[in-house]
């Protein structure tokens, strides 16, 4: 059971792909794509990339050296969409500072984007065309991707917390589900890294990733199906604190 394309290895690659595309279908459907576009995008996109690899992975015609072309293809356009929905979430955490949550959405997006075309060209050109060096190639820029998106999305969560910032229950539940799904990888990477585990034992770890993306997906799901309460406050006059200083000052600059 716990082999590599076994019944459960073959479940826990299209399953949760599967499950994104119901994700997306459930945005559609309660009119949250105007909320979260990006995210929609990503849902449908990574899903059907997914897909098509594990197709490529079954199919006797497709050559290993064009199976690592185009799941290299595959983890490039997801990694920048994953880098634009980090944008997208770290805009709507900042949106009571309309010229803050902008930057905030061009800066991230942009860094991202940047930073995982920087890492493909690295690992597409650092070493030959053989089917190893296209694994490895894969490898790194999916490492690259994953350190980068761990950090920003902790960065988010902590900015958040340090300006006592407000989430919206959306929001939340797409950078948490991205949060577990990138430490998770991680884990793992430092596990093959440090421990030279045999074969048997890096199929399992695969299994891991394969579930924690699961878990993610399902996060996603839950998030997307339970409406946020929603809650009457009286208006209350805060404090102007840095931020909304470092909003107006950002503001008064743009008009200039």
């Amino acid at each position: 059971m716990l082999q590599a394309h076994s019944f459960l290895w073959n479940l826990l690659w299209v399953g949760p792909n599967l499950s994104l595309l119901l994700v997306a279908l459930v945005i559609w459907r309660r009119g949250l794509s105007r909320e979260v576009p990006v995210f929609l995008a990503f849902a449908v996109l990574d899903a059907l990339g997914d897909l098509t690899v594990f197709g490529a992975d079954i199919a006797p015609f497709i050559s290993a050296a064009n199976f690592w072309r185009i799941a290299w293809i595959n983890l490039a356009i997801e990694s920048i969409l994953k880098f634009l929905v980090i944008g997208e979430i770290c805009s709507r955490v900042f949106t009571q500072y309309s010229s803050i949550s902008r930057l905030s959405r061009v800066s991230v997006s942009g860094f991202g984007a940047i930073m995982v075309l920087v890492a493909g060209v690295i690992a597409g050109f650092a070493h030959g065309d053989s089917d190893s060096f296209l694994m490895s190639g894969v490898h790194l820029l999916e490492q690259t991707v994953f350190i980068i998106e761990t950090g920003l999305i902790l960065f988010i969560f902590l900015l958040a917390a340090y300006f006592h910032l407000s989430w919206d229950r959306l929001s939340f539940g797409i950078l948490l589900g991205f949060g577990i799904s990138s430490c998770a990888h991680l884990a793992a990477w430092a596990v093959i890294a440090n421990w030279s585990p045999s074969q048997h034992t890096r199929t399992l770890v695969d299994f891991v990733n394969m579930g924690a993306y699961q878990t993610s997906v399902l996060i996603w799901l839950y998030y997307v199906l339970v409406p946020q309460k929603a809650v009457s406050r009286s208006p209350v006059a805060l404090p102007e604190n840095n931020l909304a200083v470092w909003n107006r000052e950002l503001e008064r600059l743009l008009q200039q």
